[in-house]
């Protein structure tokens, strides 16, 4: 079984676009908040209200406020470049590539990671919950690794390379103490890199 070529792929309608989008526009408007007067004074009505949403909208995208924070934008941005690496390249380079790919890019997205890094590294909370959630991520990056592969998402070998991006990639986040700026991504390449050379120690 081989990936989809993209023009076949189906593409997002209207209302997924503008679920995105509504999605996008809470998360930012939270985390001005965030930043500007902290996560614990921020509520959800403050957040709504700077949104212009009502706060059961803001649920309905949202369960936590934890999860307005968590909420990684670039995960689909992640996804499509993955897709889009030639196929002749290994998954681990794929993701590689695609990871140069989006962090060189100049979108909304980039520019709130972080600010989102660094409040899920400073509030205990939110850490732990983000660690939690890499098990979910772990999930759906196996998805598309097993689709490139040509393999069933729950083959252990896809889980166990995907699990090993994971884990460089927490810590390069880690050693980089939280900002998504030039420090996090060059360690993220090079752990990339650490992974493609077999880790030789």
């Amino acid at each position: 079984m081989s990936s989809l070529p993209e023009a076949d792929r189906p593409k997002p309608g209207l209302r997924e676009r503008k679920k995105a989008k509504t999605r996008a526009s809470i998360q930012e408007v939270a985390l001005r908040l965030f930043e500007r007067q902290g996560y614990e004074a921020t509520t959800v009505e403050q957040i709504a209200e700077a949104a212009e949403v009502s706060p059961s909208t803001f649920f309905r995208y949202f369960p936590t406020k934890e999860d307005v924070a968590l909420y990684d934008a670039l995960d689909p941005l992640f996804i499509a470049a993955f897709r889009a690496q030639p196929a002749g390249l290994s998954s681990l380079a794929a993701m590689r590539g695609a990871m140069r790919e989006v962090f060189g890019m100049q979108s909304p997205e980039i520019a709130g990671q972080s600010v989102r890094a660094s409040l899920i590294m400073s509030v205990p909370e939110l850490r732990m919950r983000m660690l939690d959630s890499f098990v979910d991520t772990i999930d759906l990056f196996s998805g598309v690794v097993a689709e490139r592969a040509g393999r069933p998402a729950d083959d252990f070998e896809v889980r166990t390379l995907v699990g090993a991006l994971m884990g460089v990639v927490i810590g390069a986040w880690l050693a980089s103490g939280g900002p998504v700026g030039p420090t996090f991504i060059g360690r993220v390449d090079d752990a990339f890199g650490f992974l493609e050379g077999g880790f030789r120690i």
